[in-house]
């Protein structure tokens, strides 16, 4: 289905499963909802899941940027709004999870429980954010997604996926290259323009879950610690044999995890089970 959004943008939003608690999947970049798609066949026996592409990215429209986190959770809040979904459940990979925190600080009553999945608190250092400023405006000038790949596909997967599961790297590869330069870049731009949230989490007094990589070369395990930390009421798994995408690299081992979290946050009779 298709939710219409400030802008006119229309974002595409896949829906599946039944029951009282609803659980939204946001990818990060540079990826859509596909990497999604083996924990949400397992949870949608179990909930109702919403899986949106963010704007830019997947099947979503493209609007001028930049994308500020704040403007997608606006989105998300219009895509439950469509759906009739007062609360839900919110698990945010990556960039993914800045939406996810985004949407916390503007709309907590709305949110049953956070899950974050390689994703971190922290605002850009200035270096990184003149690092993405660069990335963005090489994407733009040469119309081509080929940038972002070369420098985000490696760093995604951990050594031992990179050397032994070529058909993991392919599909990264493969769904990377269909996000549009203009999207990669006004994400990229609005990831860089994020806010810090360490303010916000102590606040948070719904359950979330922290799940990081053992190998994430993009967040560490001892930033992980730290994100959970953060919370009061937070819990953090290790993926032992991922790095910054467990859905793809320990699908069975994400999935528990994360349908463990939502059982404990909604009683047997609410769910679709």
């Amino acid at each position: 289905m298709q939710v219409l959004v400030d802008g006119g943008i229309a974002l595409d939003v896949s829906v599946a499963g039944s029951g009282a608690h609803t659980v939204v999947l946001l990818a990060g970049f540079p990826l859509s909802r596909e990497i999604w798609d083996a924990t949400a066949r397992e949870l949608s026996a179990q909930c109702r899941v919403v899986l949106p592409d963010l704007r830019g990215m997947g099947a979503s429209g493209v609007a001028d940027g930049p994308y500020l986190m704040e403007s997608l959770a606006g989105d998300l809040a219009a895509v439950l709004d469509a759906l009739g979904e007062e609360r839900a459940t919110i698990v945010g990979h990556s960039a993914g999870g800045y939406v996810a925190l985004a949407f916390a600080r503007m709309f907590a009553e709305r949110v049953r429980g956070l899950a974050f999945v390689c994703s971190r608190l922290a605002a850009d250092a200035p270096a990184q954010a003149r690092e993405r400023e660069t990335l963005a405006a090489r994407v733009e000038r040469e119309a081509s997604i080929d940038a972002v790949v070369d420098a985000y596909v490696a760093r995604l997967l951990a050594p031992q996926t990179l050397a032994d599961a070529p058909e993991i790297v392919a599909r990264v590869t493969a769904i990377a290259r269909r996000t549009g330069p203009r999207g990669a870049a006004a994400l990229l731009r609005g990831m860089a323009m994020r806010s810090a949230s360490d303010d916000i989490a102590p606040e948070l007094t719904m359950p979330v879950l922290v799940i990081a990589g053992a190998h994430d070369a993009v967040v560490s395990l001892d930033e992980a610690r730290s994100v959970a930390a953060a919370f009061p009421h937070a819990a953090l798994v290790v993926a032992q044999r991922s790095g910054h995408l467990p859905m793809l690299e320990e699908p069975a081992f994400i999935t528990a995890a994360l349908c463990a979290f939502i059982g404990r946050i909604a009683p047997a009779s609410e769910s679709g089970s």
